[in-house]
């Protein structure tokens, strides 16, 4: 098990896992499609750090990976540094555009914002997300990194059963509806089928036209050109075919109205990444970071601290007892996300008793070992709305996928993208990318942290995972799954940490999840005492949880997520990586 010796990983290997464990010295890298793995690791065998290499997987997962997310959307970013010691997180969600005012909507009879269409779009934020760390903490040039996802669009993929069918699933729109898209993902007319070569010329052309401009400032240094090649999207021609796109389109959302977009060049122009410091708790003797209110991160470290107060390893990995308490207390800390959480450069959020161990302790109190509760019950931890607007009907996202990336130095790179994806959006024509829809996150009350205001981001649900060893590196992962990621990715850490699984053995394990809160995606309905299990849990464990008044949903025996995660022994120097077998295509690879 990590932190452990490495004949105990080698035993704790013996047993059955759905893949192997992948170990290296040079380095690891994971992606939720392999071909963008593939692309990471070349990147690291020329001389590229984890930063060059998650980058590069980032942008090939906009290509390979477009039902998951896409250039359009988002891709919030937690990085180590070995050189300087720094982990920080690159703030990588869009800000609302200055026109989309509570008011604005109000007046348009609009109580939710939609979950499709132009509405809900924000500034798309990967393509600055990627440069800013490629800038400031990578070594290569963009046309490096930017080269594998270039060639798999103009040159072509093949199809994957995964995409094939979400394609089919949304067929009739992008006909009927959205032409931009059907000319892209129809070709011929006709769903592509699975091993088919699958090309995206538009965006290959599109982002081509970065690498032009990069060359073109190559002479005034790396990060310079980075610079102008990160312009020409926000500020160039690309952001006026946006702009123009989202005036003169009208596109029909969930309202039932066909409207245009508020996105205009002025939002595109205005925007960068931020880097700053991410939030973390000590668990076990490490330091686990999270990005900060603005996604729901620190939900993650609000479980562990709530988990502190019970034996885990002594109630036994998936008993009753331990799915029970790890249920409760994960809908305490939801239910402080739905009243605190929001973008703290608008909101007032109190994160540091959020995250504090007398605040755990108390609301720790409320868990009864015996019975499920029903109710939302937010905490008392400042200022908060006295409840939340009322909302009907299940959420559903499109997904996400992620990347991450460790090297031989120690530098560690975990990125969440998603939102700009096919099935919520058309494509720009000419450009080869829908806009995102991460404005539905917002909610439409005043009074609420995560309240629409102009410049603002969204409350995300994407959120990566990076954790340190007493000053040094030691893992990062993260999955997609909307409200769920920060569920199976904290199942999985605890696996490896409190029950000694290898890597591998932590991410096949069954997963399960509480859907008692309300859904982060429109129309943002909650399912009280909703609980979703894998159907590998065993039915006399599920029996017991229906007793104590958990409504127990069964799911497939490998529905839930697909975390990716990668674990650095920093006293071998051996590095290694594993994927969850959910999704068929997430893979990690080393060297």
């Amino acid at each position: 098990m990590p932190g452990e010796p490495l004949e105990a990983v080698a035993r704790a290997t013996d047993g059955f896992t759905t893949r192997p464990v992948i170990a290296g010295r040079h380095g690891v890298v994971c992606a939720g499609h392999y071909l963008a793995a593939s692309a990471g690791l070349h990147i690291l065998r020329r001389g590229g750090n984890a930063i060059d290499a998650a980058v590069a997987m980032g942008f090939c997962s906009a290509v390979l990976e477009p039902h998951l997310n896409g250039v359009g959307g988002e891709s919030p970013i937690l990085i180590h540094h070995a050189k300087s010691k720094r982990v920080v997180a690159v703030n990588g969600q869009g800000t609302a555009p200055q026109a989309a005012t509570i008011e604005w909507f109000r007046s348009e009879g609009i109580d939710l914002i939609p979950g499709d269409g132009l509405l809900a779009a924000t500034v798309p934020s990967q393509v600055d997300n990627w440069i800013t760390a490629l800038a400031q903490f990578g070594t290569l040039s963009l046309e490096a990194v930017l080269s594998p996802a270039i060639e798999m669009a103009r040159d072509g993929f093949p199809m994957y059963r995964a995409l094939s069918a979400g394609i089919g699933q949304h067929r009739q729109r992008f006909e009927d509806e959205w032409p931009s898209s059907a000319a892209i993902y129809l070709p011929g007319g006709r769903v592509p089928g699975f091993g088919e070569v699958f090309r995206n010329p538009d965006w290959a052309q599109t982002f081509e036209l970065l690498i032009d401009e990069e060359r073109a400032g190559a002479g005034r240094g790396r990060v310079a050109a980075l610079e102008q090649a990160r312009n020409r999207f926000y500020r160039g021609d690309i952001a006026e075919k946006i702009a123009a796109f989202c005036r003169d389109t009208k596109v029909l959302d969930a309202t039932g109205q066909s409207r245009a977009g508020l996105l205009v060049h002025e939002d595109m122009a205005g925007f960068h990444a931020r880097v700053e410091p991410a939030v973390h708790v000590d668990h076990a003797g490490l330091e686990v970071h999270k990005c900060g209110p603005w996604t729901q991160g620190p939900v993650f470290l609000q479980q562990l601290r709530l988990l502190e107060g019970f034996d885990l390893a002594a109630m036994g990995h998936n008993s009753a007892d331990y799915i029970h308490t790890w249920i409760e207390c994960a809908k305490l800390a939801f239910a402080d996300r739905e009243f605190y959480y929001g973008d703290p450069a608008f909101a007032d959020v109190p994160i540091e008793t959020l995250l504090s161990s007398d605040y755990a302790r108390q609301r720790r109190s409320l868990i009864d070992p015996r019975r499920a509760s029903h109710e939302l019950r937010p905490g008392d931890a400042g200022p908060r709305p006295k409840r939340l607007p009322e909302t009907s009907g299940a959420g559903r996202g499109h997904d996400t996928t992620h990347v991450c990336a460790i090297d031989a130095e120690g530098n560690m790179m975990a990125a969440t993208p998603s939102g700009g994806w096919i099935p919520s959006s058309p494509v720009v024509p000419g450009l080869g990318f829908p806009l995102g829809t991460r404005g539905q996150m917002f909610w439409l009350d005043p009074e609420h942290p995560d309240a629409l205001q102009p410049g603002k981001r969204p409350r995300t649900t994407l959120t990566p995972s990076l954790v340190m060893k007493q000053g040094r590196p030691f893992m990062v992962f993260g999955t997609p799954g909307g409200d769920g990621q920060d569920q199976w990715t904290n199942q999985f850490f605890l696996n490896v940490v409190h029950f000694g699984m290898n890597v591998q053995e932590a991410l096949d394990a069954p997963t399960f999840h509480s859907d008692h809160f309300p859904s982060s995606f429109y129309p943002r309905g909650a399912s009280p005492g909703v609980m979703r299990v894998e159907q590998r849990i065993p039915a006399a464990v599920r029996e017991q949880l229906e007793r104590r008044g958990h409504d127990v949903r069964v799911g497939g025996p490998w529905s839930n997520g697909r975390v990716l995660g990668i674990h650095y022994d920093s006293e071998s120097g051996v590095i290694f990586g594993g994927a969850s077998p959910r999704g068929e295509t997430g893979y990690a690879m080393g060297w």
